[in-house]
């Protein structure tokens, strides 16, 4: 219920023309509402202002105001209850378009209030009703780009990378027009935490790495996100590509400064194995979507780990029993041929599977990381071709000591020689 000084004001209105009575009141409004009454009594302003006739002008002063006030109380839930009302009375006014300054500037304010109350999902949801594309309300590309980030950043809290994606794909087609270094950081970190997400390890790594190079941000955040990128390319499939994308990372000064983190980076790099204790102890830094389940029930850390660890052995060995292989890899030996041929496969991995001996044999040198080019002849194939070879070099050298005779002794070879 509204407090009775504003309800006397109220009613001593000029029935004529209200609007300087109400913008009068909107102007000494702490003095007759206090904190009991506080967000009835703002409700009821809003309801005034659209009960009575009123032209744009005065509507829109009066707007104006009543947001001020709202905003100036700092108070979640007044913000929302009162923004909501709000909201809702200007969408259903008849010139409701004539008001979409004040529409964006109450749904900006309910969206902050559901920030600080960590309810992301219905943030977004409210940020996404701030209309950016009307006729009637100019606005630029870096206030679009602005709201976007904000969707994009509310719906990654709630690990939401699909609704995300869609408003970073919006962000895309525009962000070469914005030149705010704050927006186009935050771009770049959206990018990189939806690669995160979607398990593009990769290119979220390559993102976090570029980011943590910005000056814009403090010493303590380019050091977390240096760390984020050494997680990411950790758990990205293993082969060439990831191999240069390790490189770069160890090769960055600042890397040696995260222990946690460096001393596996290290290891892979170098191709060295990894113990089961050092793989626990890595995983407990690592965020739940990147300790999730995959389709066949490994998460992403053990896969990556195994196939690091397969591509080490593959270092070690010219070829290996099945059975051995598995017990190093800590898998059965269907499991550990299956993932030998899916990186052979797909070019991670140079080597062949002989399934009658139970070998796998490796190939020296580093696999090029396209589809069907991991595989290496059989032995049967090198063996014949070498024969080829053997053949062919002995027939050239009978040629030429046949020569040399022809010129030598010409009358022996013409008796002797048969064609």
């Amino acid at each position: 219920m509204a407090s009775d000084k504003l309800t006397k004001r109220l009613a001593a209105l000029d029935p004529v023309n209200p609007g300087p009575g109400l913008l009068d009141i909107m102007l000494e409004f702490k003095s007759l509402s206090g904190p009991q009454t506080i967000q009835d009594d703002l409700i009821t302003m809003c309801n005034r202002t659209f009960q009575i006739s009123l032209g744009i002008v005065a509507a829109r002063q009066i707007l104006d105001k009543l947001i001020d006030t709202l905003r100036s109380y700092e108070d979640n839930a007044v913000w929302i209850a009162v923004g909501d009302h709000l909201a809702k009375k200007i969408e259903e006014a008849t010139h409701h378009t004539s008001f979409l300054e004040q529409l964006a500037a109450v749904y900006e304010m309910v969206a902050t209030a559901h920030e600080d109350n960590e309810d992301y999902d219905l943030a977004a949801r409210k940020l996404a009703l701030i209309p950016l594309d009307s006729s009637q309300r100019r606005v630029s590309q870096e206030d679009k780009v602005r709201v976007w980030v904000r969707i994009v950043r509310d719906y990654l809290e709630i690990d939401d990378s699909t609704a995300a994606e869609s408003y970073l794909n919006k962000l895309k087609s525009v962000i070469f027009d914005v030149h705010d270094q704050e927006l186009n950081l935050h771009f770049k970190l959206s990018q990189a935490r939806i690669n995160d997400a979607k398990r593009e390890f990769l290119a979220a790594s390559t993102g976090y790495h570029d980011i943590s190079y910005s000056p814009a941000i403090a010493e303590e955040e380019r050091l977390h996100t240096l760390s984020m990128a050494i997680k990411c390319a950790i758990l990205a499939p293993a082969g060439p590509t990831r191999s240069r994308v390790l490189g770069r990372l160890y090769k960055d000064d600042r890397a040696a400064g995260l222990v946690d983190e460096f001393s596996i980076l290290e290891k892979m790099f170098l191709n060295r194995l990894l113990t089961p204790a050092e793989v626990d102890k890595f995983s407990k830094s690592l965020q739940p979507h990147q300790l999730a389940t995959t389709a066949d029930g490994s998460t992403v850390l053990a896969k990556a780990v195994v196939e690091h660890n397969l591509l080490g052995v593959s270092l070690l060995y010219r070829n290996i029993p099945l059975n051995n292989l598995a017990k190093l890899l800590g898998l059965d030996a269907a499991k550990a041929e299956e993932t030998t041929a899916r990186m052979i496969e797909q070019g991670r991995l140079l080597g062949r599977i002989d399934q009658i001996e139970g070998l796998v044999w490796f190939e020296g040198g580093e696999a090029s990381g396209e589809t069907g080019s991991g595989r290496t002849e059989s032995a049967v194939d090198k063996e014949l071709r070498q024969w080829d070879v053997n053949v062919q070099s002995l027939a050239e050298e009978v040629e030429t000591i046949s020569n040399a005779l022809q010129q030598v002794y010409p009358n022996f070879v013409a008796q002797n020689l048969v064609v």
